[in-house]
């Protein structure tokens, strides 16, 4: 096996989504994506667009930002090393309420497309059960922190002693 398919799949080893499966089971992950790399501010996805990939954050950082009426955007949610990005869109098929960029140079991501996460389903269901629940915490981490976050302003607005 190729030193670069070695370190990636040392390095989903490490990440939840890999948790319960074996070596060889992550190692086929790996041959359902593909790397791909985006510099500083390039749009990896944008807004109105249907979720066609899913992608994990191998390297550097991507922010969501949200685009006002006038154009300008705000950052509302960042992705580190090791997070899963896209998924709400990807399975609802909707689209995209914001905007996605890299944060860094040489932003490196792992990307699974929806022909190849339809192929993965029907040729190895329990990774893709993995990958589904993996799906199911990684929204359920945005919703909390977006309720953490709505809370805090809700506060903020309607504090004691504010008219």
């Amino acid at each position: 096996m190729p030193e670069k398919v070695e370190d990636l799949a040392a390095f989903l080893n490490e990440q939840g989504l890999c948790a319960s499966l074996t070596r060889k089971e992550v190692e086929t992950i790996l041959e359902y994506t593909e790397e791909v790399y985006y510099d500083r501010n390039q749009v990896i996805m944008d807004i109105g667009e249907v979720g066609n990939a899913l992608f994990i954050v191998i390297e550097g950082e991507a922010a969501l930002f949200h685009e006002n009426e006038q154009g300008t955007e705000t950052e509302v949610g960042r992705f580190h090393q090791g997070e899963f990005m896209g998924e709400m869109s990807f399975f609802d098929k909707k689209p995209r309420l914001v905007r996605m960029r890299a944060m860094r140079d040489c932003t490196r991501l792992l990307k699974l497309s929806r022909n190849m996460y339809e192929r993965l389903r029907v040729e190895h269901p329990f990774i893709t059960v993995n990958l589904l629940e993996f799906a199911i915490v990684s929204l359920d981490h945005l919703i909390r922190q977006m309720s953490t976050e709505v809370t805090v302003l809700t506060d903020y607005y309607f504090a004691p002693g504010k008219k």
